[in-house]
């Protein structure tokens, strides 16, 4: 038998094993251990709604909805994925560079530009049936934020229009927020100048409103 003494080589090879696994159980103990789960990630894919149009940094949707999540428990990294300007088809053009591959839950915010530009409903429909079926292949849990047309559009292309949203929900059996603008549209202390995009206040309302969806959504959501 070898009796190690303070001077033998194999007490520094012990000391330093010893050493090295207390920093291992440090680590685990400060990260939460090997199995420690890793924070969903949600995807807010939009057009300038999303993207926080004229509004400070920190302010835009994406922001605002993770701190009201963060405030009800839940550990999701929201990714802001919004271009001012976006179309449907623009979206469904970035979709594979601006979602990441990790993804476990996505909301899809686009069609806005589209009804703005009067682009025919049909087309609309078409690209983000797409973008849905992008969004499913690669299993995540879905929210589709819905839009309505403007009244000045005109009785039957704000009817066609407003069905896309409910049909395609139907469609891919996805949750619906049926509008994305519910509670500020039309309320001028909600918006800013230009009457179409939410202040900082009408981000809140949004966030308030489509808050549930979102949730039970993550309550689909694989990791």
């Amino acid at each position: 038998m070898t009796i190690l003494s303070p001077t033998h080589a194999s007490y520094g090879i012990l000391r330093r094993a010893v050493q090295a696994g207390a920093l291992a159980l440090a680590a685990a103990l400060v990260l939460g251990g090997p199995a420690a789960a890793k924070p969903l990630k949600l995807v807010a894919l939009g057009d300038s709604l999303t993207a926080g149009y004229g509004l400070p940094s920190g302010q835009a949707f994406p922001d605002v909805l993770a701190r009201a999540l963060k405030a009800k428990g839940w550990d999701v990294e929201v990714v802001n994925a919004g271009v001012s300007g976006d179309t449907a088809a623009d979206g469904l053009a970035r979709f594979d560079w601006s979602v990441p591959e990790d993804a476990n839950a996505i909301i899809v915010e686009l069609g806005a530009n589209d009804m703005l530009r009067g682009a025919d409903p049909a087309t609309t429909e078409v690209t983000l049936s797409h973008i849905l079926a992008k969004s499913r292949d690669a299993h995540m849990a879905i929210l589709l934020a819905g839009m309505v047309a403007a009244p000045n559009y005109g009785e039957d292309y704000k009817r066609r229009f407003d069905a896309i949203y409910p049909e395609l929900a139907q469609k891919f059996d996805v949750t619906l927020y049926p509008f994305f603008l519910e509670g500020v549209a039309g309320d001028r202390p909600l918006q800013l100048d230009d009457g179409l995009h939410p202040n900082r206040a009408g981000v809140e309302r949004v966030v308030e409103g489509i808050l549930p969806a979102v949730e039970a959504v993550l309550a689909q959501a694989k990791r």
